[in-house]
């Protein structure tokens, strides 16, 4: 897989949220432990809008998906 066009900073101003380092740290450390059988896109705090981009941008291993993967990982 290529390197991601994106960095994680884009990847939560696309989802709505605070972009600055800072903010997504605290983020991942308020939601994180998530359940290893519970994908991504069904965790509860996303909003809907924001559960179907992870949702898409994953199963169509877009530009994003390498960043929506590391995320994931981070959440866990």
């Amino acid at each position: 897989m290529d390197a991601p066009v994106h960095d994680l900073g884009e990847l939560f101003s696309q989802l709505g949220l605070p972009d600055g380092q800072q903010e997504i740290e605290q983020f991942i450390a308020t939601h994180r432990g998530l359940p290893p059988d519970m994908l991504l896109s069904d965790a509860p705090f996303w909003t809907p809008a924001q559960a179907q981009f992870l949702k898409e941008e994953w199963r169509e291993d877009a530009d994003w998906a390498p960043l929506v993967d590391q995320l994931n990982l981070r959440l866990r």
